[in-house]
């Protein structure tokens, strides 16, 4: 139990670090901005709960443990706000950006959402995380759609996925386009960055899968 008291304040502090290690970069100016590490907190209580979500229903699906359908209602509350919060504040960046005329903020947003100077390789991925988070959005504030299981797992799915592009394509790639002398240079990944990246999904599953196995086996034998 202390582990749980420690491990929150712990996550903020993470996530905190790694937004200021961003927002401290003055040539950045997409990054330049005080709620940067309040957008790294929203999207990672979003994003996080709703993985946990989808594998509590996956635990209950092939094991006899069911981890609770109240627990698991209290977690879809928690990504109802977080995600709702997340978009609140891009709209917030989108809205600060534009209505003050800042060159480098809208350049960025620019590249992202509209393509810029001919360049647009994000510009499809970034409306697929909003269309996304919307409908997340719409599926887990409605009462009805959230307290049913697969629509649930749709808006899991949704939150997940959207945040992901968001937080990776978006926040992290996006900010390094233009660059300080504003010239256009994409970042594409490549095949074999590809294949790192999977091998590090793979890896951690594994560890996972590991360790939801031992707890699923202990609790059973406490259940018996």
């Amino acid at each position: 139990k202390p582990l749980i008291y420690i491990s929150i304040p712990w996550a903020v502090s993470i996530h905190t670090v790694t937004a200021y290690l961003y927002c401290g970069l003055p040539g950045r100016g997409f990054w330049l901005t005080a709620i940067l590490a309040p957008r790294f907190l929203s999207s990672a209580f979003a994003s996080g709960p709703a993985l946990l979500i989808l594998l509590c229903l996956i635990i209950r699906r092939v094991s006899n443990f069911d981890p609770g359908w109240k627990q698991i209602q209290s977690l879809a509350v928690t990504v109802a706000y977080a995600i709702c919060i997340n978009v609140f504040f891009l709209l917030c960046e989108v809205f600060v950006a534009f209505y003050s005329q800042i060159p480098e903020h809208m350049d960025h947003l620019k590249y992202l959402f509209v393509g810029l100077h001919g360049h647009g390789a994000y510009v499809p991925w970034m409306w697929a995380s909003m269309s996304l988070m919307v409908i997340g959005i719409i599926l887990l504030v409605n009462p009805a759609t959230r307290k049913t299981e697969g629509t649930l797992i749709v808006a899991c799915l949704c939150v997940f996925f959207g945040c992901w592009i968001d937080k990776g394509l978006g926040m992290i790639s996006g900010g390094f386009v233009p660059n300080p002398l504003h010239e256009v240079n994409e970042y594409i990944p490549t095949v074999l960055e590809g294949m790192i990246t999977i091998g590090v999904y793979a890896l951690g599953f594994f560890v996972l899968s590991i360790l939801f196995k031992i707890a699923v086996s202990v609790k059973e034998e406490v259940r018996a």
